[in-house]
């Protein structure tokens, strides 16, 4: 299949296009926050994961300290770590590759190779995904930071909005099946709920929680129903047992 007609190709375009402009926003407001041009592009460069960046300027804003910026920006970096385990896994880098794939393991990039059934669609939904939002991301940091408070506010652009859509789009294809439907509801319900009390990027690791305690808790009761399935099916190997029992 050529890469235009790619559907992983053309899905990971469009998440990148949809997530690298919303750069422009952690440029103006990194700038906002006291960091400099080049502190910001830096950390767009280094860290490059969203949700990172933007509780570290969020708490450098709010008059937190380097290393609490530093704390909240660790927390919600973790779940990357989580993806790479899953991502070496399905894609198995090799080489070079293992330092680049770790710099793009990201959520989109992630959710893009996984929503694809064919090794080389989620080699290429990785691969675009990645490397397109890490290029423009970086591209709209710079732009944001240099034009600074000449953009307004970057919410007025709708930026943010067109980044919950491409995550929405990823999203309902999977939500076939009754039970990943009502996970997304409790997860979204418990998302609202920690929202008022809980500090900004903290909310989504509460859902990541909620989301695995259910898998873990489907996933052992479908292993226990079939395992339970094996031993009624399993044949009796021992001719001589119902000789014996009935002496």
């Amino acid at each position: 299949m050529s890469l235009r007609r790619s559907p992983a190709f053309r899905v990971g375009l469009s998440i990148a296009v949809a997530t690298g402009l919303y750069g422009v926003s952690f440029g103006a407001l990194g700038v906002a926050a006291g960091l400099s041009v080049l502190q910001t592009i830096a950390l767009s460069l280094l860290m490059f994961t969203g949700g990172s960046q933007f509780a570290f300027i969020g708490v450098i804003a709010g008059g937190g300290s380097g290393a609490a910026a530093a704390a909240a920006a660790t927390l919600l970096g973790v779940r990357n770590a989580v993806y790479g385990m899953q991502l070496n896994a399905l894609l198995g880098p090799r080489g070079w590759r293992r330092f680049a794939a770790a710099q793009i393991t990201i959520d989109e990039s992630t959710a893009t190779a996984s929503g694809q059934s064919e090794h080389l669609e989620q080699r290429r939904g990785f691969w675009t995904a990645g490397l397109g939002v890490f290029v423009l991301w970086n591209i709209f940091t710079a732009v944001g930071a240099l034009a600074g408070d000449a953009l307004g506010d970057p919410k007025q652009w709708g930026l943010d909005g067109a980044a919950v859509a491409a995550f929405l789009g990823l999203l309902w294809p999977r939500l076939k099946g009754r039970e990943p439907a009502a996970i997304a509801v409790v997860c979204a319900l418990a998302t609202v709920l920690a929202v008022p009390f809980l500090p900004p990027g903290v909310p989504i690791l509460v859902a990541a929680v909620v989301a695995a305690v259910l898998g873990w808790v489907s996933h052992a009761r479908s292993a226990s129903g079939r395992a339970m399935e094996m031993e009624g099916l399993e044949p009796d190997l021992d001719p001589y047992r119902h000789r014996e029992e009935g002496q």
